[in-house]
């Protein structure tokens, strides 16, 4: 795992959106790597939460690292929009995305973005290999600890096996996990093989963030170094 960097990133869906800009300074000051967006359609997910709108509002605050997780049913008709909003990173779905991902990681990457893809837990992680092996390849597996759509939700250990095989396979690639993590789940995941990790509630719900984000932080390098 030497080859991976550790990268805390706050969910931002659990953060004030009434002060968005405040709210992202305040992760950056407290140690956050990237900004995790929470992009869903109401459609493939319940949940209706913001687009490229919000993510071209927050960009003209600030140059960090807007990682952008869509929970959508056509990733397609994002990636123009989100790309001259300013998003950094545009993980989409495996499960809507079996017959056109080699299209949508060629043109996530040809605007700049840095492509990865994201499964549910039902979903088997067979099904990501494909794209992780591919010529243009996605750069990013977000694997699903919680059910997509909804923050606050207990995180789901039986999800690490997935981490564990992709990190066996492919051990310099970014692994993201999201859904319930927080200074009690963390250390788990981290030596399944987590580096990207993703913290709604446990951040922002804590009296000092600050210490939470160096809590998962610590975790990711900790178990970096026994690997």
């Amino acid at each position: 795992m030497a080859g991976v960097k550790a990268k805390i990133a706050p969910s931002m869906l659990s953060s004030d959106f009434a002060n968005l800009a405040s709210e992202a300074e305040r992760m950056l000051q407290f140690g956050a790597d990237w900004l995790h967006m929470d992009i869903m359609d109401g459609h493939f997910v319940p949940n209706l939460t913001i687009g490229a709108p919000v993510i071209q509002s927050l960009r003209k605050h600030t140059n960090a690292y807007l990682d952008c997780h869509l929970m959508v049913t056509n990733p397609l008709d994002y990636i123009k929009p989100l790309a001259k909003a300013g998003a950094s990173g545009f993980t989409f779905h495996v499960e809507v995305s079996q017959e056109n991902w080699q299209e949508l990681v060629q043109k996530i990457k040809a605007k700049g973005m840095k492509p990865g893809v994201a499964l549910r837990p039902g979903t088997p992680i067979e099904q990501v290999f494909p794209l992780v092996e591919a010529e243009a390849p996605v750069e990013l597996v977000l694997v699903m600890t919680v059910e997509p759509g909804f923050g606050g939700q207990k995180f789901m250990p039986e999800m690490m096996d997935k981490v564990r095989v992709l990190r066996e396979k492919y051990p310099s690639l970014d692994i993201e996990v999201d859904g319930g993590l927080g200074p009690t789940t963390i250390d788990v995941a981290a030596s399944a093989g987590a580096n990207c990790i993703v913290a709604g509630s446990s951040v922002f719900g804590a009296p000092s963030p600050q210490d939470v984000i160096s809590i998962l932080r610590k975790s990711v390098e900790g178990a970096q170094c026994k690997s």
